[in-house]
């Protein structure tokens, strides 16, 4: 990266479950420190971190920073997508599975000021250019799921501050509410040349590992090799939906033999009836969709001890003041 560095930091001040702008003034020292030149942008209200991602790559900026959720953060991935500003993301939503995944720290008892300690790993730290997915035409950093997670998205959405704090357990019981209901949807899927026909039940496309908090879904996936991991879980019910559920979260989903699972380039999905779809962990419709991977369409911050296995090509990465 150059010498002199200019950089904009968005921030989603509801994101998360606690306040982050008491960390700001400690952020932008850091920056500056390291010779950075950095303005701040607080969102408001949605879609305004898109148009600020677009004025910055507009502007020429080196860098955008974004301080929020996964929501806010795929919304300046639309805005940063296939070209050369890179993004660095502070993990200040509920989440923070994109922080999580790159080993940055989030709030505990042993991180009281996560932003700083994150910027802290990223400058100085490293630089990758990683694929995207597309979803229907909007761009999708990790993943873009069908059925039971996109319903848990749309009753999630929008969350309150007290939901934010009671996190896990929110989700809980959103999962169950969707279950109730689920009877699983005939769908036809064609990935690449393959054609897959299934009761489906859930349906998850994956450019990254985790999905939620610590499962690791795609255990297999690089965000770098041109390619989107397809789960596919059949069933039909209460009982399948909550099989499904309890085999994600301990991770034994892939010895469930209504699992199976796919790689492409190209993904469409037809079903007999809307099945919803989500993007980030954003509500975005229902099916049919069209998905495909957009190859190295995007350069991230990642701090120095990421771990390899999530890249292709291993090797040593550019690096950043």
């Amino acid at each position: 990266m150059r010498q002199s560095m200019r950089s904009m930091l968005i921030v989603n001040p509801t994101s998360g479950p606690w306040d982050v702008r008491r960390e700001l003034p400690a952020v932008l020292d850091h920056l500056e420190a390291h010779g950075w030149q950095t303005t701040l942008h607080k969102t408001s209200r949605a879609g305004e971190a898109t148009q600020l991602a677009q004025q910055a790559r507009d502007g020429g900026l080196d860098v955008v920073f974004v301080a929020g959720g996964d929501g806010t953060i795929n919304e300046v991935v639309n805005g940063l997508a296939e070209s050369s500003v890179t993004l660095g993301v502070l993990p200040g939503g509920t989440g923070n599975v994109w922080a999580k995944e790159l080993g940055l720290p989030t709030r505990s008892p042993l991180h009281w000021l996560p932003l700083v300690d994150s910027v802290r790993s990223l400058v100085p730290g490293s630089q990758r250019r990683i694929d995207l997915g597309k979803a229907n035409g909007r761009y999708f950093l990790q993943w873009a799921g069908l059925g039971l997670d996109a319903e848990v998205t749309y009753a999630m959405e929008p969350r309150t501050r007290t939901q934010r704090h009671l996190g896990t357990l929110t989700y809980v019981i959103a999962g169950l509410t969707a279950a109730a209901s689920l009877v699983g949807t005939r769908t036809r899927i064609v990935i690449d040349q393959e054609r897959i026909y299934r009761r489906a039940i859930l349906i998850v496309i994956s450019n990254s590992q985790l999905y939620g908090g610590k499962v690791r879904i795609a255990t297999d996936a690089r965000l770098d090799d041109g390619l989107l991991d397809v789960n596919v879980f059949a069933g039909s019910g209460f009982s399948s939906a909550i099989r499904t559920a309890l085999g994600v979260i301990t991770g034994l989903h892939v010895r469930d033999p209504r699992h199976s699972f796919h790689r492409g380039c190209c993904i469409r999905i037809e079903t007999d009836k809307p099945m919803a779809i989500h993007v980030d962990g954003e509500p975005f419709g229902s099916t049919p969709l069209e998905c495909t991977v957009v190859p190295q369409a995007l350069t991230v911050l990642v701090p120095w001890h990421t771990r390899p296995e999530l890249f292709k090509d291993s090797g040593p990465s550019k690096g950043n003041r």
